[in-house]
């Protein structure tokens, strides 16, 4: 890219520091009038520029044509005097200031200081007095050829013109001028010492700037005294737009910090809890001590009876009744609900046993019908798809630019990185390393695909028509290895990354290539020779989704893949490392992740099935009955009711699905791993709980009927089934009001699934379990049906009866024995209080430290290939994604909005969406910005200026003759159907060395043209962000350049949005606190009007209802500790929180409410009131939650731990672990103690009475158990 042919070109890269020169050379005579050098004498070499002549003599007048040349150029300054320069000096002097002038024609005052510099260099008529010719050579036609020269310019001069074009921007790039014209130079030295030094398509020869001369003779040698324009000019006609001067910019408005309260290093809401619970403590503490002073100091002496009957009463009952609490705490009222709960159990639980052939082969014929909507079954794996709702802004957007300016690009990146040890010095980037790349990049460039025979020219993006762009180092040496010296690549690399413009650094694509984008590591030292990687992106196109094309795409990146796959093999023993990535390559380690964890899942459920298979018979197969008679195992085992249970819940699952996918719902990876695991959790408990009433019912009605033992056992502990499937099935319904699509199609199969398993499981279930019980009486194997047993007996005991010694498992008989009598203490009982609320303190404290986000590599199995990778990018990338600002519907023909979008023309609105952009580049902090925006149509405006010599019509320049005549205030620039026709004109010019501003290259998909209508549909304004590195600096940017656009969108009231890639799934951050507090927030409150109606009491349902929220408090808190983000997936595990808590604590609480005759009567006798039905509770289904769901679920849980998925390992692993944890402990710690102190009144069950046979045989069960453990209340 040349400037003066005879001085100069503006491209390359140097840095100068001042000094002071003699004037001695070839110059003999320095004073005004007289020249030093003038016309052409000719080239260094064929490829060379021409070179000036030395010429001491005086200036001369111009002819009039050559003097009108100047003019035209120059400026009217030049109108008069002699000059000392020629015809062609001029026409090369005007050929390379029209190529910087397309790079600076934005800022008046660095274009004027460009030109005079320039223009008084070669023609001054006192050239003598600050230029001194100090070397020249002889060329073969005799004539001497000037080589080197002195150029002196004041300081002044020299800092005022570096400043007056330091901030100038090039549009089409998004960089700065200065990188084009000054090699990036940082200072006024560098810059000048760039513009001077001698280079390949730089200045032919050598000039030196220096500010004055020195020695002992300067002979009259001087800078002349001119001072240069400043960007901030007071003379509008110089003065430049905010764009490219920040001294003549307004300030944006300060952005207001995140509303975050913190006491010191506390979020606001962790120090209150700390205080409040330290508070409560230290008022405990008081209390307690109070108390113990006040028994002390009137404690009595206690009165012994000295004479006391040694024998017993005779009368049991009346024994029985001063030693059992559990008479008189028995709760007289009825609540009607209940009791028409249990009829209605009653009545389907009989007609389920007395009829299981009709139940069963009904129950599978109308799952099998569910089952046919798999017929439509389909998997849904596009995350936009999965994780954006349709209706959101950030979906209709993406839809919006994929429809108006195509999909995002597709783009297949590598990185090769430096993996030699420590002790190897050698740097990456060295002669064979750069040798055997080119080769690499050769081989991917000729590679046809094996499916349908393409190469990278068939799917590539040519923004130009003809190159594909590769962002490469290759590419600064045109792609082809022979540019590539092995003596001076080294200075050619430099030369290119300091001055990527340069026209010898194009790539085929004619886009500068940003050194931050294809060199990584160099940052300590500033030197891209020292860099650690090299990076690499093809840039293929995109197309509609499974489209023809797309295909095609997607079959030659499977080609590419395999290509660096070996290419990875080679780097290895070169030393190096190659890490890629590919467009379709993270959909297919996510699936292939899926297909790993499906073993570790299936492993997980199989020991979840075993351990319940076994467990289920342990009340009837004990220790002592496999001793004394081992035959009876084979009766008494439950392993069929296990498989049962399994096939249920997988029944449950495939009639949901079906369900759901006739309706249309599509499948998602995370329910089909995530709704087995749920309602196993729901259903082995449920079975558990079925089958553990039912041997209660047999011990204490051993002479009815199976179907009646059946029926009674339905009504005593369905409306427990029924009141957890209810609380569970509306909590997750509530998701399917959520846009969310996977936490939508979630929410609806997770309640079908529940709601239907529940079902199952009092139908279905309940038939197998009557006929399983007729195979236990007729004495028939487990899962041999038809074979009889005849050594074992039917009550699966020694001696043929029924003993509580026998019946009783260990579990159960330790809870009764040990853990309710010791958790019921009224000491334990203020403790278990003071821990479990520390416990919701801490959680409560650590509810603000979880962080957003759900970073790639943890979607991935551990020995991704993609996770090398984006540690590389992570590392080395050293720019930002890029970002669009698209204009909707905003007509940019009319002059108005032409006003509000431009930035570099003195009628543009001071706060256009340029000036915005470029100002929030300026606090990148907060804006997550940088760089200045591409604004096509300063672009275009200044493209049809008749000085660049681009826009041609009929063979004439376009406004050359117009009136107006262009000028930068906007003043008779195209509008309506001109505006349409000179932009087509412009969006198909190329961008070359020759008109920089064509808008092919940079813009061919920036615009929507309307033909039709002539106007501008749609059209957009690309930026870049900042390096981001975290999930947080993902989100913060999402969220900064939404605030930016709707600021620009109320400051014109026009519609603009935001546009990036990543937007689409970090959309769901910007609410996913809200509707995580929504979300959780109604499930609780329906959690709590269900237990309050079904249980009949609001306290017993306030405290199942805290008990929830301090166990999903406490996993919140756990997920901060763990490393667990809050993001869809977790989301979706809080809400299965909710649901696996209201399990844990449903059972216990309405046993609560409604005691089990039989074992209240057995209440201890110091246990009174709330603490009576509190043991009752514990003893009666505290078992059943232990081994029913918290072994169950911890044994499954367990094996996660081995999984190859991090996602599964975090966000499954940690998660549904401390779910266990805390959902048990909670439930068999808390929940008691809470229900003992707050629980509500309590209700007779009717289902629980059964008559005088079954009073009767209670009695005679307890008075087996007198001479036991129960004559002591002392536990």
């Amino acid at each position: 890219m040349r400037l003066p042919g005879a001085i100069a070109t503006i491209v390359g890269l140097g840095s100068l520091s001042p000094t002071l020169v003699g004037a001695q050379g070839e110059t003999k005579i320095h004073e005004k009038g007289r020249c030093a050098i003038r016309g052409h004498c000719g080239k260094q070499s064929i490829f060379g520029g021409e070179l000036p002549c030395p010429d001491n003599d005086l200036a001369q007048q111009p002819e009039d044509s050559v003097r009108e040349k100047l003019v035209n150029l120059c400026g009217s300054k030049w109108s008069e005097g002699p000059v000392c320069c020629r015809d062609e000096q001029i026409d090369a002097l005007g050929r390379n200031l029209k190529l910087a002038e397309g790079i600076i024609a934005s800022c008046p005052a660095c274009r004027d200081n460009f030109f005079n510099i320039f223009c008084t260099f070669t023609c001054s008529p006192d050239q003598s007095l600050f230029v001194n010719v100090t070397e020249t050579e002889e060329h073969s036609s005799g004539k001497r050829l000037v080589t080197e020269i002195d150029n002196i310019w004041s300081e002044e001069y020299q800092r005022g013109f570096y400043d007056s074009c330091k901030n100038v921007k090039n549009g089409a790039s998004g960089g700065k001028a200065i990188d084009f014209i000054g090699g990036g130079a940082k200072d006024h030295a560098a810059f000048m010492k760039f513009l001077g030094d001698k280079k390949f398509l730089g200045s032919p020869f050598q000039i030196n700037y220096h500010t004055e001369p020195t020695g002992p003779d300067p002979q009259g040698m001087e800078a002349l005294p001119m001072s240069p324009k400043a960007c901030n000019d007071p003379d509008k006609n110089f003065r430049c737009s905010c764009v490219d001067c920040p001294d003549v910019c307004p300030e944006l408005s300060a952005i207001s910090p995140p509303k975050a309260c913190h006491v010191g290093l506390l979020p606001c809401l962790s120090f209150a809890v700390i205080i409040v619970y330290s508070a409560f403590l230290l008022f405990v503490m008081a209390l307690a001590s109070y108390v113990t002073y006040k028994e002390r100091r009137f404690r009595k002496p206690e009165r012994v009876r000295l004479l006391q009957d040694p024998t017993p009463s005779d009368d049991e009952d009346e024994g029985d009744i001063v030693r059992r609490g559990g008479y008189m705490e028995q709760p007289q009222g009825v609540y009607k609900l209940n009791t028409a709960l249990s009829a209605l159990f009653h009545r389907f639980g009989g007609v389920c046993a007395r009829f299981p052939a009709i139940t069963i082969s009904s129950s599978i014929v109308v799952v099998a019908v569910m089952s046919l909507g798999w017929l439509r079954f389909a998997v849904e794996t596009d995350p936009v798809r999965l994780w954006v709702s349709p209706s959101s802004a950030a979906a209709q957007e993406k839809d919006f630019f994929d429809q108006n300016f195509g999909p995002f690009f597709r783009a297949e990146q590598a990185f090769l990185v430096n993996d030699r040890p420590s002790n190897d010095t050698r740097p990456l980037l060295d002669y064979e390393t750069l040798v055997w790349w080119f080769e690499v990049e050769t081989r991917v460039r000729r590679m046809i695909s094996l499916d349908q025979g393409l190469n990278l020219e068939d799917v590539c993006f040519k923004p130009t028509g003809d190159a594909c762009v590769v962002q490469s180092l290759t590419g600064y040496f045109g792609g082809d290895v022979s540019n590539l010296d092995p003596d001076t690549w080294q200075n050619r690399l430099t030369q290119c990354t300091e001055s990527p413009g340069d026209l010898s650094c194009l790539p085929d694509f004619s886009q500068p290539l940003k050194p931050e984008m294809i060199l990584g590591g160099y940052g300590d030292t500033g030197n891209v020779l020292d860099a650690q990687a090299l990076v690499v992106t093809w840039v293929v196109n995109n197309h509609a989704q499974g489209s023809e094309e797309e295909k095609k795409a997607m079959a030659w990146e499977d080609s590419f893949q395999g290509v660096l796959q070996d290419v990875q093999e080679e780097a290895s023993q070169r030393g190096l490392r190659v890490s890629f990535n590919s467009e379709v390559s993270l959909e297919q380690e996510l699936n292939k992740s899926t297909n790993t964890d499906a073993k570790i899942i299936v492993i997980s459920y199989l020991i979840m099935f075993l351990y319940a298979s076994i467990a289920l018979g342990s009340a009837t197969v004990t220790w002592r009955s496999l001793l004394t008679n081992p035959s009876n195992a084979l009766v008494q085992s439950k392993f069929t009711l296990g498989i049962v249970g399994i096939v249920i819940v997988l029944m449950s699952v495939s009639a949901s699905v079906g369900l759901f996918s006739a309706a249309g719902v599509k499948v998602t990876l995370i329910i089909a791993e995530v709704i087995p695991f749920l309602v196993l959790a729901v259903g082995v408990d449920n079975i558990f709980l079925i089958v553990h009433e039912f041997e209660r019912v047999n011990i204490s009605h051993p002479d009815e009927e199976i179907d009646e033992r059946v029926a009674r056992a339905v009504s005593r502990i369905g409306p427990s089934i029924f009141l957890s499937a209810l609380t569970e099935t509306v909590a997750f319904s509530l998701g399917v009001f959520v846009g969310m699509p996977a936490v939508k199609n979630f929410a609806a199969y997770a309640a079908g699934a529940v709601f239907i398993n529940a079902i199952l499981q009092v139908t279905m279930f309940i038939s197998v379990l009557a006929l399983n019980q007729r195979r236990v009486q007729s004495l028939r194997a487990d899962c041999i049906p038809c074979l009889t047993v005849r050594k074992a007996n039917s009550f699966g005991f020694s001696d043929g009866r029924y003993d509580d010694q026998e019946v009783e498992s260990p579990l159960q008989y330790f809870i009764r024995r040990i853990y309710a009598p010791f958790l019921l203490d009224r000491r334990v009982k203020a403790g278990v209080v003071i821990f479990f609320l520390g416990l919701l303190t801490a959680g409560l404290a650590f509810i603000p430290e979880v962080p957003l986000g759900l970073d790639q590599r943890i979607a991935l199995p551990s020995d991704s290939y993609l996770i090398p990778y984006f540690n590389d990018l992570d590392a080395y990338f050293g720019t930002g994604p890029p970002v669009y600002f698209v204009t909707r519907h905003v007509n940019v023909t009319e002059r108005d909005h032409q006003k509000q979008l431009c930035g570099r023309f003195t009628t543009c609105e001071e706060y256009s969406l340029p000036f915005i952009l470029e100002q929030e580049s300026k606090r990148p902090d907060v804006s997550y910005l940088t760089g200045s925006a591409a604004s096509w149509i300063d672009d275009f405006f200044y493209w049809l200026n008749p000085q660049q010599d681009c826009c041609r019509e009929n063979g004439k320049i376009c406004f050359e003759d117009r009136v107006p005549a262009w000028n930068i205030s906007l003043s008779g620039m195209p509008e309506g159907s001109e505006f349409v026709h000179y932009i087509k004109k412009w969006i198909d010019a190329p961008t070359d060395a020759s008109c920089p501003l064509g808008g092919k290259a940079p813009y061919s998909n920036a615009l929507v043209i309307d033909e039709t209508h002539k106007t501008i549909n749609a059209s957009h304004f690309r930026t870049s962000h900042t390096p981001l590195h975290s999930q947080d600096d993902f989100i913060q940017a999402y969220i900064a350049a939404r605030r930016i656009a709707e600021d620009i969108s109320h400051e014109h009231n026009i519609d603009v949005f935001p546009y990036s890639k990543f937007y689409i799934f970090f959309d769901q951050y910007v609410s996913i606190v809200r509707l995580t507090g929504t979300l959780l927030g109604s499930a609780v409150a329906i959690i709590f009007l269900l237990t309050s109606v079904i249980l009949g009491s609001i306290a017993t349902g306030a405290v199942v209802t805290t008990t929830v929220v301090m166990i999903v408090v406490d996993i919140i808190g756990a997920m901060a500790v763990a490393g667990v983000s809050l993001n869809a997936v977790s989301l979706v595990n809080l809400v299965i929180c909710v649901g696996i808590g209201v399990e844990f604590c449903a059972h216990i609480a309405r046993a609560f409410m409604f005691p089990a005759r039989p074992i209240m009567e057995k209440v201890p006798a110091k246990y009174r009131g709330k603490d009576a039905r509190a043991w009752t509770a514990l003893v009666n289904v505290g078992g059943s939650v232990f081994s029913g769901i918290t072994v169950t679920k911890l044994l499954g849980v367990c094996v996660l731990a081995f999984t190859r998925s991090k996602i599964f390992e975090i966000y499954y692993f940690r998660v549904w672990l401390a779910l266990v944890i805390f959902a048990a402990i909670h439930a068999l710690i808390f929940l008691p103690v809470a229900l003992s102190y707050f629980g509500g009144g309590g209700y007779f069950d009717p289902a629980s009475d059964g008559g005088l046979e079954a009073d009767l045989a209670s009695r005679g069960y307890r008075a087996s158990l007198l001479h036991d453990d129960y004559e002591s209340d002392d536990y």
